[in-house]
């Protein structure tokens, strides 16, 4: 059986999900021992563990030029102490040339089965990822099994099936027959999809696997060698990936250089080198503005970016104050803030709130939102888990600066202890009222647990706002509590035109923070916090071009 034939039923659910948009997850999203075995989670830690300390020699990159890792942990503050090979931009560079050739040739069907076999292995692998992922950004333990492992995976699931129906939108031959009366013109014509280049996907820190791998089986699943440049701060998770990616192209006869790692550390990146090499065709990139848009503007490039953005929460009414303000509350302290998703800005009228109840003013609602925030916190049982760590040292900085802000500081930050790691560099949320005129403020992204209560007007200034936070400065998700249908519809529809995607009236278990593979579309790239947007058909389809070549039929 080919590899396509043993995946071929799971490429098919995943294609018929992209189309439906409604829930569809190829790898389970709890680490349940009944799913993936009783000693999983243990083995997982195990090998994580047996890794520190020591040189990274899974990949089968030959020839190293050097030996470098600068990875540290939030929860232990202590160097990780692993090395990974290190290879200069020419290397990389020849040697995903070399693989072109061979992988571009590759049948559609087997890219589709190797790189899905790919995943299959990861998956064995997903607890030892998970323990990677939580010493490298500081997420919590099951933030750090979800996201970099069954999540991560559906994405990269994702991009391999609207890759294969992209490529098989068009027939490879067909035979044109133009009657001209007395006699026709026949050609036979063929099309190839032309991949175009070598990739680059350059990873974050805050999210290594799930913000890459779709740019990495993206590319790869159109035909492109990729070269893997992930942020130094957090190699391990993704060289994981990586290393299950060469074992199958090795064990398929085909060049592991196809895919490669590009570690690299602090004090000599070279991310710019490579993404500024001329035969650099592509690139992928999640980070801060500024490097982006440099990406953005290299000429001869086709570059996809997820980058910095203001995300706005509008209250104009709630069913529910104390539930509203409850789940706000779990999305600011999720990840201590450091995710591209996470509220920013709470747009709230002067006059406050409508409830069934009557109005719940703007103080009253201030005060629900930090008995909530601190409830969380101060449960042992979740708060420290939800939180997490700090991944950078510098939102530690800026968490401190938020607190001079000018206005009324509602929630100071403080550290807590976390009952398994004494030493684990932690900051919750700080609270801060600010006035709508000072725009200077709330105008940017304040990355970590920041939250800015922006006393509005009224409604239709906060949808002005957050509109235009949108569109000059970018934004990746929106909340919004309204039980008015006419302003439910003029918030989808404004937002809508800053190309900001809306949560509206969340209570429950579900979060604005929060993206689904085969449903949601993570960024849109119609506003400056991107220019792309995973997995649209133009995430896959600008990966390669159409060419067709045509002859007389003859006999």
């Amino acid at each position: 059986m080919t590899l396509f034939k043993k995946h071929q039923d799971t490429l098919t659910k995943a294609i018929n999900a992209l189309h439906a948009r409604t829930f569809y997850a190829a790898f389970a999203e709890h680490p349940a021992p009944a799913v993936y075995g009783e000693t999983a989670d243990a083995d997982g830690q195990a090998k994580f563990k047996n890794a520190l300390g020591k040189k990274f020699e899974e990949l089968k990159q030959q020839n190293a030029e050097g030996w470098a890792g600068q990875e540290e942990s939030p929860y232990l503050q202590e160097a990780l102490k692993v090395l990974y090979p290190t290879f200069s931009t020419n290397t990389l560079i020849d040697r995903a040339k070399k693989s072109f050739s061979s992988w571009r040739k590759t049948s559609v069907q087997d890219r589709a089965g190797i790189l899905m076999e790919s995943l299959e292995r990861i998956k064995s692998r997903f607890f030892e990822i998970a323990y990677a992922t939580m010493h490298t950004t500081g997420q919590g333990y099951m933030m750090s099994f979800q996201a970099s492992g069954p999540h991560a995976a559906d994405r990269a699931l994702e991009a391999i099936a609207a890759g294969y129906e992209e490529l098989n939108r068009f027939p490879s031959k067909a035979m044109w027959d133009k009657p001209m009366g007395k006699f026709n013109i026949q050609l036979n014509k063929e099309w190839r999809a032309v991949p175009k280049g070598i990739s680059l996907v350059i990873g974050c820190s805050t999210f290594p696997t799930w913000n890459s791998v779709t740019g990495i089986y993206g590319s790869l699943m159109t035909g492109n060698p990729v070269v893997v440049k992930p942020h130094p701060g957090a190699i391990l998770p993704i060289a994981i990936f990586v290393a299950e990616i060469q074992n199958v192209l090795a064990a398929n006869n085909l060049d592991p250089n196809t895919c490669q790692l590009a570690a690299d550390t602090f004090d000599r990146m070279i991310s710019k080198e490579l993404a500024e090499h001329p035969e650099v065709k592509l690139i992928d990139f999640t980070g801060n503005s500024a490097f982006g848009s440099y990406l953005e503007s290299l000429p001869g490039k086709t570059v996809f970016t997820e980058k910095t953005g203001v995300n706005s929460v509008i209250l104009d009414s709630v069913a529910d104050a104390d539930k509203a303000a409850a789940n706000l509350a779990f999305s600011v302290n999720l990840y201590s803030g450091q995710m591209c998703t996470a509220p920013q800005n709470f747009y709230i009228p002067e006059s406050g709130i409508n409830t069934p109840y009557g109005k719940v003013s703007f103080d009253d609602f201030a005060q629900k939102f930090v008995e909530q925030i601190n409830g969380l916190i101060d449960n042992p049982k979740a708060g420290p888990f939800v939180l997490g760590a700090v991944q950078n040292k510098k939102t530690m900085e800026r968490v401190k600066e938020a607190e001079s802000l000018p206005g009324k500081v509602w929630l100071k930050s403080r550290t807590f202890e976390n009952p398994m790691f004494k030493n684990a560099r932690v900051a919750t949320p700080v609270v801060v009222e600010i006035d709508a005129a000072k725009k200077e403020v709330f105008s940017k992204e304040l990355f970590g647990p920041i939250a800015l209560l922006i006393k509005t007007k009224n409604t239709d200034q906060s949808i002005q706002l957050a509109q235009e936070m949108a569109m000059r400065h970018g934004a990746i998700s929106c909340g919004a509590y309204t039980t008015d249908a006419m302003v439910h519809e003029k918030i989808a529809d404004e937002m809508a035109m800053a190309a900001t995607p809306v949560s509206f009236n969340l209570t429950g278990g579900i979060y604005m923070n929060q993206n689904a593979a085969f449903s949601d579309f993570h960024v849109t790239g119609g506003n400056p916090s991107g220019n792309a947007s995973f997995t649209n058909p133009e995430y896959v389809t600008r990966r390669f071009t159409w060419v067709g070549h045509r002859e007389p039929v003859v006999g």
